[in-house]
């Protein structure tokens, strides 16, 4: 290792000959760097706070004094490096005892670049940093030069405590890299890039292979004059670049926070249905239907879910798509209550009403029309089974909240079986308040018969897949599948894949990704059976899009993929309409999604009384 030192340079010659694929480490604020830091609106305390694990003061040495500024003009006695930055070290480590903070996990460099003369100002700085014996001893502290710094013959002479920030054009002997702990370099030198996009091939070849080259040494990289922008920080990371450069303190910071929640990457990948699309998009009567409702699923959600599957969805392999205007009928932005009682009902209500107009009037609901016809309807939702989705095919209520309410209207509705996790507030009273069901608490006490309504409550339902669900939903779907279709006349099944919004609200990508690939099984399970049974028609959509999510970065190769939420609520987004199976074809085009209620009854044929 350490003959390569000595011809560092030859070594990044050699190395932009080729680049190879690594992970990317998990970032935190600890990777930002406060450029200029000085010119913050409160230097040291500012980056301090957000917790950066690097921040930069540039210093002239003037009448005996280092002083902090960009330029000599701005110079001012107050200004001292010893008043803005070292002082209030000094208190930190005083305080937390040689520490920069109560927990001792705070790591700073502090990058120190000499405007003035290399030789007297870096003399006087060593000489200044002698005084504050408590962080030349800090052990989390480190003191980095940049800038105008004096031979590397003489790196050795100095204290132990100063570093130096290195160059990647620069031959440096073993003892001169035992001083150097990082390497920067303006960007510009490796790609001409304005931050818009991705680099070229040939400047991620570049960029990849001298990070690469100084990682194989142990050297932390940085590249100033690099583009500052959302964008720029994720292709930065791309590179594995150890300090991204940044004026914006605090944008920057809570980028750095909400990274964990914003990237998602498939731990194991899993397999896809092949479908026969023997009766897709045929003119034939249809016997069942299956609506599978992603909750807040947008097409960013599925292509999020997509990604992390290493670009594998099995809703993608649906030949028949459109697009839903989701706007309720007192709302540009509608809520789940009249965005699935327009699927039910084919009507637009307010928000938050289920299963009424918008004076409140009971609507007809898609089960009661299906029984006429001696059809039978199953629901199935990973949430409260009397929140608004399941609630909007059973319940006739103006408040979504009212769950005693909406359980009493399940009494009297044409329900076969639902299924799905309990409610706290009305658990206890569900055998008394619904004796026209059996009611169960494990999908096992639901027996194969058609003669018996069937209410299961749940507890592991609702909990999120990465929390313990497991394959609950699949489950449920086949229990209700084995149980619907003995009927002779054909079913209706409505399964909610209610948490990818709970995903959105929380602004949580991960939790969105595992929800979107959790239904898209269930998804294979109905085409799979659609297939089989000839004459089922799947459909999946949403009532409406949650979080405002915006893909920015992503791999199919590493299943990963990161983003940014608008909004921790719904939004306007017209929705995707996925179809397959006979009559699909109903499906494409653009429409207002109570048209999917009237598009479900032309599939059967079945035109309303």
């Amino acid at each position: 290792m350490m003959k390569s030192f000595s011809c560092f340079g030859v070594a990044l010659v050699a190395a932009l000959c080729y680049s190879t694929a690594r992970a990317q480490p998990a970032y935190t604020t600890a990777n930002l760097h406060a450029h200029n830091d000085y010119e913050k609106p409160f230097p040291f305390w500012q980056a301090y706070n957000a917790r950066f694990g690097s921040m930069e003061a540039d210093i002239f040495l003037k009448d005996g004094a280092l002083l902090v500024a960009h330029n000599w003009n701005d110079l001012r006695p107050e200004r001292s490096l010893s008043a803005m930055y070292l002082n209030p070290l000094d208190s930190l480590v005083t305080r937390h005892h040689g520490f920069l903070s109560a927990d001792n996990n705070y790591r700073l460099q502090l990058l120190i670049d000499l405007k003035s003369a290399a030789k007297p100002t870096l003399d006087a700085l060593v000489k200044l940093l002698q005084q504050y014996p408590k962080l030349t001893d800090c052990p989390v502290l480190s003191f980095v030069i940049s800038g105008n710094r004096p031979p590397t013959a003489d790196y050795a002479s100095y204290p132990e405590f100063i570093g130096f920030d290195g160059l990647f054009n620069t031959n440096y002997p073993p003892e001169v890299l035992a001083r150097i702990p990082l390497i920067s370099e303006n960007l510009s030198r490796f790609a001409n890039w304005n931050g818009k996009g991705i680099l070229t091939a040939k400047e991620k070849k570049r960029v990849d292979s001298a990070v690469g080259v100084a990682h194989g040494m142990g050297k932390r990289v940085r590249f100033w004059n690099a583009p500052d922008t959302i964008n720029a920080w994720y292709e930065l990371m791309n590179a594995r670049v150890d300090y991204i450069n940044t004026d914006h303190i605090d944008q920057s910071a809570q980028f750095m926070r909400q990274l964990p929640k914003r990237t998602a990457v498939a731990t194991a990948p899993y397999k896809l249905y092949t479908p026969t699309y023997k009766n897709d998009g045929k003119e034939m009567l249809v016997k069942n239907i299956i609506l599978i409702i992603g909750d807040g699923m947008g097409l960013t959600q599925l292509y999020a879910g997509y990604t992390a599957n290493k670009a594998a969805l099995q809703t993608f392999l649906m030949r028949f798509t459109g697009l839903s205007k989701t706007s309720s009928a007192d709302s540009y932005v509608t809520d789940s209550a009249p965005g699935s009682t327009a699927f039910s009902s084919g009507e637009k209500t307010n928000n938050r009403s289920v299963g009424v107009d918008a004076n409140g009037k009971p609507l007809l609901l898609l089960p009661a029309i299906l029984k006429q016809h001696q059809k039978l309807t199953g629901l199935i939702t990973c949430g409260d089974i009397t929140d608004a989705t399941p609630a909007d095919f059973y319940a006739h209520q103006a408040e979504r909240s009212d769950s005693r309410l909406i359980v009493k209207d399940l009494q009297n509705a044409p329900i076969q079986l639902l299924m799905g996790a309990g409610n706290k507030s009305i658990d206890a009273s569900l055998p008394t308040a619904l004796p026209a069901y059996r009611v169960v608490h494990h999908l096992d006490s639901i027996a194969h018969n058609t003669t018996s309504r069937w209410f299961l409550t749940e507890e592991r339902a609702g909990k999120s897949v990465l929390n313990g669900r497991g394959n609950w939903l699949q489950q449920a779907f086949g229990k209700a599948v084995a149980q619907l279709s003995s009927s002779k006349a054909g079913f209706f099944l409505m399964v909610e894949g209610a948490q990818v919004d709970y995903g959105g609200h929380a602004n949580d990508l991960p939790y969105v990704v595992a929800e979107v690939q959790d239904l898209d099984r269930v998804v294979a399970d109905a085409m799979k059976f659609a297939d089989g049974n000839g004459e089922t028609l799947v459909i999946v959509t949403a009532d409406h899009e949650t979080g405002g999510l915006t893909l920015l970065n992503g791999n199919y190769a590493t299943a990963s993929v990161s983003g940014q939420f608008a909004t921790n609520d719904h939004t306007a987004t017209p929705v995707p309409v996925f179809a397959y199976g006979p009559m699909a074809q109903l499906f494409t085009g653009v429409y207002e999604n109570t048209a999917i209620f009237g598009k479900m009854l032309q599939a059967m044929r079945i035109k309303i009384q």
